[in-house]
């Protein structure tokens, strides 16, 4: 059963059982209503505007500050918990968070089930996951089928959102970067991070990390594992 709500800021459509999609919903709304900044009343908020200290924050909130910030130690800062101006900003990994929740949550089923949440994809099995070109939405780059290894699918980049990723240096080489790995919070830190840091990021973390990637540079070239193929046609 395929179900669609808005949450975060984007789509989250589910293959689930009937059943399970307001327990889903549930654990998106939540972190939101936390760690939003775009709310005035979330906790992420009250931060941002000094009326609350990081150490008399929620155990949930430190907790998912200090994952992001481990992030950062092993991506050399190419992933940052904070923006420039040093506001606290776990955007990075909160939406990768209620996905892998949700996962935990439908495993419980016993059935087949996705959830993709603005590109970003989970699942329980193998599948078939598209990569969209940065350039032309309406045209498949490429595709990753997903195995019982590698579940998840993260692609972070400017085509949906212009440019909101804080790079190290002057500018990245890369537009788009999609990354599979055996959890989606190491795909959707890893996404980011290898667009942040460029070419020398990609090829640390692919020595590091069990994880395929496919990166897209500013002038089309692609550097991708061998994972990734092109769909037929």
């Amino acid at each position: 059963m395929k179900q669609i709500f808005e949450a975060m800021g984007t789509i989250v459509s589910l293959r689930c059982p009937a059943g399970s999609t307001a327990a889903v919903e549930q654990i998106f709304s939540g972190l939101e209503a936390r760690f939003s900044l775009y709310r005035e009343d979330s906790e992420a908020s009250r931060m941002a505007r000094g009326e609350l200290l990081l150490k008399d924050a929620s155990t949930e909130m430190r907790s998912m500050y200090a994952l992001a910030h481990d992030w950062r130690v092993a991506t050399d800062g190419a992933f940052q918990p904070h923006r420039p101006d040093g506001v606290i900003d776990l955007a990075g990994v909160v939406k990768a968070e209620a996905i892998r929740r949700s996962g935990e949550l439908l495993a419980s089923t016993g059935e087949a089930w996705l959830v993709n949440a603005g590109g970003d994809v989970l699942t329980s099995g193998e599948g078939v996951v598209g990569i969209v070109a940065p350039t032309d939405r309406g045209r498949l780059l490429s595709q990753f089928t997903t195995t019982t290894t590698h579940r998840a699918v993260a692609t972070s980049g400017t085509a949906e959102r212009g440019e909101h990723i804080w790079r190290v240096g002057s500018r990245s080489e890369f537009t788009q970067v999609t990354v599979a790995a055996p959890d989606i919070i190491t795909a959707d830190a890893l996404a980011t991070a290898i667009v942040a840091g460029g070419q020398r990021t990609l090829d640390k973390m692919v020595r590091e990390h069990p994880i395929q990637v496919l990166a897209v540079g500013y002038d089309g070239s692609l550097a991708a594992t061998s994972a990734f193929r092109r769909p037929a046609g």
